[in-house]
């Protein structure tokens, strides 16, 4: 008996019924509602089992999530199989099943009396009358093999393999910073850091990697190169000169401790005596002792009398 087209209309109005209702549950139990807060309790208590470590109770509390999380991804395999109805319902208008089409029917067809989506039921008995019992007697069957694998796979009734339930565990135990298994955070952090080091030594810094990329110097090119201006050590104290001035034209810094060799020039203004030493004649008026002696002996500026020169000197001032 061919379908009627009104049959076909009931069921594009139920597919999209069926899509909000899924849409919604999936919102519900992924985080996006209040009851979300009720799933961090649990993980929250799981860590506490870890800490305490009652592991086994952590285990068995933990496969309720994996339960709850694969039951979701079941509702939005579901979902995307009732878009693809709704979006090739040119397609259900045929008495046979479309080949293309034949997937999402089946997978419907078996998966939702295992679900609790009213909507999602009623679609599935629609499909039934449509094509027929022995078509939906396939499907429950899967004589064929036409459900799909990861239908068949999210609706086992086994429990979870011990693999999957540690990978949850420790998952928990990170976010929520519980060190399961003992020593398990040490030996991480001690990964971790080794593998930051062998990314340094890797990837060294710029400078170093700039040095280690330009080539030697030739020997020609060294004897062609201006050597530095300073050499050694630099001192860590800098002092900046003062500013030349009207009085001072010159300025020369002085540091403490460090006697002055320089000589002191006379002023060009009166009234200043110059050092005895910057002239052939004593400030005395009388004849310098190297004329006494009948040799005339010229004394270079800046340079210090020894202590013989000193005492004729003064032996000259006292006359």
């Amino acid at each position: 008996m061919a379908p009627s087209s009104a049959l076909v209309s009931k069921l594009k109005v139920q597919l999209k019924l069926a899509v909000s209702r899924l849409r919604m549950i999936q919102q519900k139990e992924t985080g996006m509602s209040i009851p979300t807060a009720l799933a961090k309790q649990q993980r929250r208590a799981m860590a506490h089992l870890l800490e305490a470590g009652k592991e086994e109770s952590a285990r068995i509390r933990v496969e309720n999530i994996i339960r709850e999380e694969l039951s979701v991804e079941l509702l939005e395999i579901l979902e995307l199989y009732c878009e693809l109805l709704l979006a090739r319902i040119g397609l259900l208008e045929a008495k046979e099943c479309d080949p293309g089409l034949e997937e999402a029917v089946k997978s419907i067809i078996y998966a939702a009396p295992r679900t609790d989506v009213r909507e999602l039921q009623q679609t599935r008995s629609l499909l039934v009358e449509k094509f027929g019992k022995e078509f939906a007697l396939q499907a429950v069957e899967n004589s064929d093999k036409k459900v799909a694998e990861r239908v068949l796979d999210k609706l086992k009734v086994e429990p979870p393999p011990q693999d999957l339930v540690t990978k949850y565990l420790l998952e928990i135990a990170r976010t929520y910073n519980v060190d399961w298994p003992k020593g398990e955070k040490y030996q991480l952090e001690v990964t971790q850091q080794d593998e930051d080091e062998d990314d340094d030594d890797e990837n060294p810094s710029g400078g170093q990697a700039v040095k280690n990329l330009e080539p030697p110097l030739s020997t020609e090119e060294l004897s062609r190169a201006t050597p530095p201006r300073v050499l050694g050590p630099k001192s860590p104290i800098r002092v900046t000169p003062p500013s030349p001035s009207t009085d001072n034209v010159r300025p020369v810094i002085k540091l403490p401790g460090v006697p002055d060799t320089k000589p002191v020039a006379a002023k060009a203004k009166g009234g200043d005596k110059p050092p005895p030493y910057s002239e052939s004649k004593s400030p005395a008026g009388g004849s310098d002792d190297a004329g006494k002696s009948g040799s005339k002996k010229t004394v270079v500026p800046g340079k210090i009398p020894d202590v013989d020169e000193l005492a004729r000197r003064f032996a000259a001032l006292k006359k």
